[in-house]
């Protein structure tokens, strides 16, 4: 534990109370005379203890550490005051005496009570453990910047929250806007795709008209109409009692009796003569195995087995047979012997009735 200096005896104490107006001594013995000035009999010593106003105030932050006990601090107070006490008197007695005087240096003594204090500030805390010494304009001072750093806190973490928010909100906006434009891309993507369908079928679809009219041109050159100078009067699967089977079994071409009948391909000829209610009727067979029907004919002008070549003159057109009028009937049958519709065959083929 550290421990005050010895205060240094003085040179010269004296006995002789110096007179009050001129300073000079008097003579005059007085007992109990100690320092400055005189001590009268009737008065009573007190410890001397400093209070506020004859403290300087101490300024800034200072670590003041607990006393422990009142007592301490008390005698280490007037042990302060001896030691100042002393000294002064050996200045004076140097004075009086002519002797030089005596250079004494005083340490800034710490209190006693924090040389026995168990209680030690954190380390790094520049928070006073005390407002002694303080004035009020300091505690002020400190209470403002208290409250400026809380308001400044608050400020900063309110800030900070709304920045959380703002991001948050800005994030949904961006994440928001990006599956609509997602699904914008998409919905266009979609759309160019059945655009590109469609056109790539359109496309196909020309490709294939044009392929299939080439085809039926070519068709066409080797297929002909049966007759000219005709008129349709009555067409496939038409109802009636004209016929026995009570519709209609192929297609009519109306001309006048004589009209040349061609081969509307090439084939052979497989049936010539009279078939009751058909009246005189040619069958011609061709390479696939459709057969084609030109009945009511006034005259057959080809033998069964002959070759014939598309556009050759088969017969003509005639009235016979269970008929109204003079007319070409023709009917189409497939190789299994079925009967069609001869517009959609010709048509198929590249010709138009």
């Amino acid at each position: 534990m550290a421990s005050n200096r010895p205060a240094p005896t003085p040179s010269f104490v004296p006995d002789f109370a110096p007179d009050e107006v001129t300073g000079e001594s008097s003579g005059e013995k007085k007992p109990d005379t100690f320092g400055y000035g005189v001590r009268q009999d009737d008065e009573t010593w007190e410890p001397w203890n400093p209070t506020a106003d004859s403290v300087v105030p101490i300024r800034g932050r200072h670590r003041v550490s607990k006393q422990r006990g009142g007592g301490l601090a008390r005698s280490s107070t007037v042990l302060g005051v001896g030691v100042i006490a002393a000294v002064g008197a050996g200045g004076m007695a140097s004075a009086q005496t002519g002797k030089p005087p005596v250079s004494i240096s005083l340490p800034d003594l710490p209190n006693v009570g924090s040389l026995i204090s168990d209680d030690e500030a954190p380390e790094g805390s520049s928070t006073p453990l005390t407002s002694a010494g303080l004035t009020t304009a300091d505690t002020e001072e400190g209470s403002a910047d208290a409250g400026e750093a809380l308001r400044s806190r608050i400020m900063l973490q309110a800030e900070l929250q709304q920045d959380q928010v703002d991001r948050e909100a800005q994030q949904a906006a961006e994440t928001a806007a990006a599956k609509k434009a997602a699904s914008l891309a998409a919905k266009e993507q979609d759309e160019a795709k059945a655009k590109a369908a469609a056109a790539k079928e359109k496309k196909e679809a020309d490709a294939k008209a044009k392929a299939e009219a080439a085809r039926l041109a070519e068709l066409a050159k080797q297929f002909t109409l049966p007759t000219s100078s005709y008129t349709i009067t009555s067409t496939f699967g038409q109802a009636g009692s004209l016929w026995s089977s009570g519709q209609h079994t192929g297609l009519d071409f109306a001309a006048p009796t004589g009209t040349p009948i061609k081969a509307i391909h090439s084939g052979t000829i497989t049936e010539a003569g009279w078939s009751g209610s058909y009246g005189y009727r040619t069958i011609l067979t061709l390479d696939d195995g459709t057969e084609l029907w030109f009945a009511h004919q006034s005259s057959i002008g080809v033998s069964v087995g002959q070759k014939v070549s598309t556009g050759d003159v088969i017969g003509r057109v005639g009235a016979t047979g269970n008929v109204t009028g003079a007319h070409l009937h023709l009917e189409v049958h497939t190789s299994g012997g079925t009967g069609i519709d001869p517009m959609a065959w010709l048509r198929g083929k590249g010709l138009n009735p």
